[in-house]
């Protein structure tokens, strides 16, 4: 029983880390035509990007399936991705990009910086000169902005959040702090 947890809070720790480098490269680099649809303005429910979820989800199902038919420790890797997955669907789908039926915006902590980095994440048109890859990993929000400075030759007030605006409306100036 033990082992199975540490097996999961393991796969859910690595899980972030091949995140951080599958959003850097793929999703921003050969896979950008299913992720485009995620920094632009949603126009529905769903969007292209929802299909790396799909595969994601497909590939834990069929690990917990061949776990459960023998193949140990299999089921309990595909249980940390599903768990993996619900935390990025709370952090990532709810709390940033407001893909929940009410909108909650945190005003200090964890859940803030997280939201501020995924934000500044955004403030960049287009696949290049992003910075804060994770999803539930956020880098200090002064470092980012510093990033941003080097990248762009100085801040990027202008630019829009993307996916992340209401209604196509700018960043507030809580956003920046």
């Amino acid at each position: 029983m033990i082992l199975n947890t540490l097996i999961v809070l393991i796969t859910i720790v690595l899980m972030e880390l091949f995140s951080i480098v599958a959003h850097k490269y793929i999703m921003h680099g050969f896979g950008w035509g299913w992720h485009r649809s995620h920094h632009e303005p949603r126009t529905g429910w769903f969007e292209k990007n929802d299909l790396y979820a799909v595969v994601f989800a497909s590939l834990a199902i069929a690990l917990i399936y061949f776990g459960t038919e023998g193949r140990h420790p299999l089921e309990w890797i595909g249980a940390g991705m599903t768990a993996y997955g619900f935390l990025y669907f709370v952090a990532h789908d709810g709390l940033v990009h407001r893909r929940w039926p009410f909108q909650y915006t945190p005003r200090s902590g964890y859940l803030k910086r997280l939201y501020q980095a995924h934000r500044m994440h955004h403030a960049v048109e287009g696949k290049e000169g992003a910075v804060s890859f994770g999803f539930l990993y956020a880098p200090p929000v002064v470092e980012l902005k510093r990033q941003l400075r080097e990248l762009h030759d100085g801040p990027l007030s202008s630019r829009r959040a993307a996916a992340t605006d209401l209604a196509g409306a700018a960043p507030s100036a809580e956003d920046a702090k």
